[in-house]
């Protein structure tokens, strides 16, 4: 089978349509379909062309040595492969995703350990409408510099 000549990865198709946009779906949907008619071209051909009978081409072609010319011709003709390139600097963004990836899980971990015990630290408060003003100013330290400037409620200036 042709998918021998080429080592494939694998594309799995649900995963990337879980990804997709509901806006993107048609495009989506036709790459899938191109994708999957250059497949379907690709397993089927044969992995090696099919041999020529020269034999029977010169049994039947009544010019001597024209068939031998094509013969010599057609075994010397090298198709040249390009070499990939690409694969490398693939692999190398892929490591640097990955770790740019796993550096922002981690800051992540921090903030939601940070933001857990700020509302931790709220949770375990009284509530607002049973708190006295001393309270108040004690649980949120910061009001209290924005009081002593802004004495009149609602403390800060109405223009901002």
């Amino acid at each position: 089978m042709a998918g021998r000549r080429v080592g494939q990865k694998a594309i799995d198709w649900a995963l990337f349509a879980e990804r997709v946009p509901p806006n993107q779906r048609a495009q989506f949907l036709a790459l899938k379909s191109k994708s999957d008619a250059i497949k379907a071209k690709y397993t089927a051909t044969p992995e090696k062309p099919q041999q020529i009978d020269w034999a029977f081409y010169r049994a039947r072609v009544p010019i001597a040595g024209l068939v031998d010319q094509f013969e010599k011709a057609y075994n010397n003709v090298k198709v040249p492969v390009p070499q990939d390139t690409a694969s490398a600097k693939i692999e190398d963004q892929v490591k640097q995703m990955d770790k740019i990836a796993a550096d922002f899980k981690k800051e992540s971990d921090g903030r939601i350990a940070r933001f857990q015990k700020e509302v931790d630290r709220l949770n375990s408060m009284i509530p607002f409408e049973d708190m006295t003003k001393e309270e108040f100013a004690e649980a949120f330290p910061e009001s209290v510099e924005q009081r002593k400037k802004y004495p009149y409620w609602p403390h800060y200036p109405y223009w901002q």
